[in-house]
């Protein structure tokens, strides 16, 4: 019968899968400034806002003291993907590779990971499953509001692609997870890519959802 992963190698994973998202989410920042035709100053700043902001939210909001803060290393790989983003062209990272968007595609796969790690670090500090729920959506979301915000474009609440949607899923699942009692090292890895898939295929299908009518009511 196998063993469970120990604590220690699980929470190391996680960390590690932390910071890999934060660099993804970090570099559509960046790159964002770089289309914008910014300083690296400018860069270096949406990398970071765009890396931790939504976590940044969260753990105020939970009362968690702010996990970049305290983390010596999530700064520094916010700053060294802007820095590597200044050096290269643009092109590499926006270029589907085949029919692939690769960075929409690792940025799908942040997402799934970082609403499941964001509604269990929420869960983790007492917090009930649905406003557990929102954590996680505000985890995997906000640092790309903010960063659309900064930018001047409308954000990703703005527009009806299946992107906060996809969070919402993933971070349900995992809460759900919980409330039921289930194994988290098999609820989490299922949470995140459920909401991969979801946001996968509003990427490859070009799904969305309906927006409002304005049409008047009869009667």
């Amino acid at each position: 019968m196998p063993t469970a992963l120990p604590t220690a190698d699980l929470s190391a994973l996680i960390g590690l899968l932390d910071l890999v998202g934060i660099a993804v989410f970090a570099l559509t920042g960046a790159l964002l400034a770089a289309q914008l035709r910014q300083t690296f100053v400018t860069m270096a700043f949406f990398a970071l806002v765009t890396g931790v902001g939504g976590g940044s939210v969260r753990d105020l909001l939970i009362g968690a003291p702010v996990f970049w803060v305290r983390d010596p290393w999530v700064a520094p790989v916010c700053l060294g993907v802007a820095l590597v983003a200044w050096f290269t062209p643009h092109r590499w990272w926006v270029q589907p590779v085949g029919n692939w968007p690769v960075l929409e595609w690792a940025d799908a796969a942040g997402l799934g990971a970082y609403a499941v790690l964001g509604t269990a670090k929420a869960l983790a500090f007492g917090v009930t499953p649905v406003p557990a729920v929102l954590m996680g959506v505000i985890t995997g979301c906000v640092g790309g509001i903010i960063r659309d915000v900064l930018a001047g474009r409308p954000s990703i609440l703005m527009r009806p692609e299946l992107y906060v949607t996809a969070a919402a899923l993933s971070a349900g699942i995992c809460a759900g997870g919980a409330v039921l009692g289930l194994e988290r090292g098999m609820v989490w890895p299922l949470a995140a890519l459920a909401g991969f898939a979801l946001r996968g295929a509003a990427i490859w299908w070009k799904l969305g959802l309906p927006v409002y009518s304005s049409g008047e009511r009869e009667g």
